[in-house]
């Protein structure tokens, strides 16, 4: 199967690398990059996440947009976190190109919003100039704007993991049917994906944070359009329940939703309401689904050292779902 899949990879690969003139196997990084971004004096910390968004505006975006400014002041937040699909319907094709300001920075003006954005890639991003969307030049266009690939964002009481899934999944290798994905720096595959499990591994391992939240663009569980998606169940799912993560959080399901898990405390919410919404494209409900909604929205964190607040949004900023967690402060005794 490993041999089947390069075969496939490599002549998938062979038009992408004969457009960008690059080598296509590129190094893996070490480790997780990682951030620091303080929490407030209060000792708290407060952020909003968005996935499934870049339309220019379009399928209510801009609505969206709108109610994020408004809760994004109520609360104060310090950041935003993008599940992914950033930009529709392919990526970006350049760090030139006017999508970025147009599905961006035009969009998301509210004072509120001026805040870091933390960003993780999605299918579609993949589909478009990979390194365009990576390269720090996209921050003298907007200073808010920061996506890597897989990296960690510490805010003391919380630690952040942003996890690259779509290499993950095996039908964007296998059966790509019409379109071209940008593989540099993932190829490759079986030793990128090994070496970011283990990343990913040691950095929970190591966290003194009381709270863990792992993001990534693809869902590990929903009754969603696209469902469980099962390479992350069987690779990524384990290292999330050996390390306690509280929550694991991803959009590309376009809706908005919360399960809780049948063998561990992690809450699995899905934030993919930025744009466009598949109104009635819903699975059977079955316990544990506490929540799902088939319209466009986002949803907001609210932590303190001991507590968690996470809330759901339509487009008129009316509250569809939250709930709260608790738990006691971190102890390495």
């Amino acid at each position: 199967m490993a041999g089947f899949c390069d075969h496939a990879v490599a002549m998938s690969m062979s038009l992408r690398c004969m457009v960008f003139s690059c080598v296509c196997f590129l190094s893996i990084s070490a480790e997780l990059q990682r951030f620091e971004h303080p929490i407030k004096p209060d000792g708290s910390l407060s952020f909003l996440v968005i996935g499934d968004w870049g339309r220019r505006g379009y399928f209510n975006q801009s609505k969206v947009a709108d109610q994020m400014g408004r809760i994004g002041e109520k609360l104060g937040i310090d950041f935003v976190v993008s599940t992914g699909d950033n930009f529709y319907e392919d990526g970006l094709t350049s760090i030139n190109d006017p999508v970025f300001e147009k599905s961006f920075t035009k969009i998301y003006s509210a004072k509120s919003l001026h805040k870091q954005w933390y960003s993780v890639l999605g299918n579609h991003d993949y589909r478009g100039d990979v390194e365009a969307q990576l390269n720090p030049i996209l921050a003298k266009v907007d200073s808010r704007w920061l996506c890597q690939r897989s990296f960690v964002v510490n805010s003391e009481i919380v630690e952040i993991f942003f996890v690259d899934t779509t290499p993950f999944v095996d039908k964007y290798f296998l059966w790509p049917k019409y379109h071209t994905y940008d593989w540099r720096g993932v190829l490759p595959r079986k030793e990128y994906l090994t070496k970011l499990s283990k990343d990913l591994d040691s950095a929970l391992r190591d966290s003194t944070a009381n709270w863990k939240i792992v993001v990534g663009h693809h869902t590990v569980r929903s009754i969603g359009h696209h469902g469980d998606t099962m390479e992350l169940v069987l690779q990524l799912l384990p290292i999330l329940e050996e390390h306690n993560v509280d929550m694991y959080i991803n959009g590309h399901d376009h809706c908005l939703e919360h399960i809780t898990s049948t063998s561990s405390n992690i809450q699995f919410l899905t934030s993919g309401g930025g744009s466009k919404a598949w109104k009635g494209n819903i699975g059977k409900f079955l316990d544990p689904v506490k929540f799902y909604y088939d319209g466009q929205g986002f949803m907001s964190v609210e932590l303190k050292q001991d507590e968690a607040k996470i809330v759901f949004y339509d487009i008129f900023g009316k509250v569809l779902h939250n709930f709260d967690l608790s738990k006691e402060p971190y102890s390495n005794m």
